[in-house]
């Protein structure tokens, strides 16, 4: 009896040892496995930290191209992560960021074109991205708040309380930084991300241009079917707008082209997510409606250039032209096999049509070896009708400007 036992025994520990082991490694498997998109993701996420790693190469304006007669130089160095500017009256440029959490202001005081002062109005904001002027007060736009900071050209030096003027924008990070400005109508427009690459957004804020009233209240959508845009202005004629938009990730290298927009009414729908660069349908959610639904791009730029800030030109400086011609700053693919953007590009109009659209400044990317030194990201104006152009990569703000001589 003891034998017939003692092998029941190590028979039911055998068993449940074979059946407890395989299934251990199933759920090991499932643990580390992954989707080949999630695979891809990961990878680059770690790419990304393999490549913070290395020390950033120095600034180099030798390297940068641009037409006869232009040059470039530094306005203003140790800006960290600088991206949205906006100019004063008075001259003072005030800078936001992202990663940085800061918010400067820059001062030429000797009017040499180099900023000798620099400010930090704040600090240790969510993605203070996006900065815009309105009588003698800096807007500061958060991920989900606008920010008011009153009389700052009299305050830039005391770390001003700013006033929150609007606190009810999503919360979500993805694509949740902010650029702002006001428009010919004399409210705030402020885009709302994607909250996501791909999707659906039970929200109707997602995807869109918005604009409240100065003081924070009236929010109305004006613009969908946006993916994410960090630039756009209004034409200096018309006061019609024209906007950036990032195309989605994860098509391919080539596939889908970012856009250069124009909106001449309120509420049109321009096509995310069913729709990318106007003939495109989305391989998910494209059956669910037609690229003909949709407002298409007035021009399709090349696949992940990461169009950021434009401006059109309307100073003195530059040759006839560029006058009313719009320059855009693409800051550059983060995942495409071969680098695309790192440069400015000059959109040329007929009317309402872009005829061509061609480099106007590149070499911040070294196509040979594939190693970037710096990333433009938004324009301004001087009131000398020279151009700045902020670089969040290589921590500065650049004067670009143009003699016959």
């Amino acid at each position: 009896m003891k034998k017939i036992l003692l092998f029941f025994s190590l028979y039911m520990l055998f068993g449940l040892a074979c059946q407890t082991s395989p299934a251990g490694d199933n759920q090991k498997d499932s643990s580390t496995s992954a989707s080949p998109k999630a695979e891809k993701v990961a990878n680059e996420k770690e790419k990304d930290k393999k490549k913070e790693k290395k020390p950033k190469p120095p600034i180099q304006l030798e390297k940068i191209k641009l037409p006869k007669g232009f040059k470039i130089e530094l306005f203003a160095e140790s800006v960290k992560n600088a991206r949205s500017l906006r100019r004063s009256d008075t001259g003072t440029v005030y800078v936001g960021s992202m990663k940085a959490g800061n918010v400067y202001a820059l001062r030429d005081e000797n009017k040499d074109f180099k900023a000798e002062k620099k400010f930090i109005i704040d600090k240790k904001l969510n993605r203070p991205n996006g900065v815009a002027l309105r009588d003698g007060s800096l807007y500061v736009a958060e991920v989900s708040r606008i920010l008011r900071y009153d009389d700052i050209e009299k305050n830039m030096d005391k770390e001003p309380e700013p006033t929150v003027v609007y606190d009810e924008y999503p919360t979500e990070d993805h694509h949740g930084w902010k650029y702002i400005n006001f428009g010919p109508d004399g409210k705030l427009y402020v885009p709302v991300g994607a909250p996501c690459n791909i999707c659906e957004s039970e929200d109707p804020v997602f995807n869109t241009i918005t604009r409240i009233n100065p003081d924070g209240t009236d929010r109305e959508i004006v613009q969908t079917g946006i993916r994410n845009t960090v630039g756009f202005t209004w034409h200096p004629v018309t006061k019609e707008l024209w906007f950036t938009d990032n195309g989605r990730d994860w098509m391919g290298d080539d596939i889908p082209g970012c856009e250069l927009n124009h909106a001449p009414k309120d509420n049109m729908h321009f096509g995310y997510p069913y729709c990318h660069q106007g003939d495109l349908p989305d391989p998910e959610f494209g059956e669910k409606r037609s690229c003909d639904e949709f407002t298409p791009p007035v021009q399709v730029l090349e696949a992940h250039v990461a169009p950021l800030g434009l401006e059109f030109y309307t100073g003195q400086q530059f040759p006839t032209e560029y006058q009313n011609q719009i320059i855009v700053a693409e800051h550059g693919s983060w995942n495409r096999e071969k680098k695309s953007g790192y440069r400015l590009m000059l959109a040329k109009l007929d009317g309402d049509k872009v005829v061509s659209y061609t480099p106007f400044a590149e070499g911040w990317l070294d196509h040979d070896t594939q190693e970037v030194w710096g990333r433009p990201v938004d324009l301004e104006l001087l009131s000398d009708g020279s151009m700045l152009v902020s670089d969040d990569y290589a921590d500065v703000v650049y004067r670009i400007s143009y003699s016959a001589g």
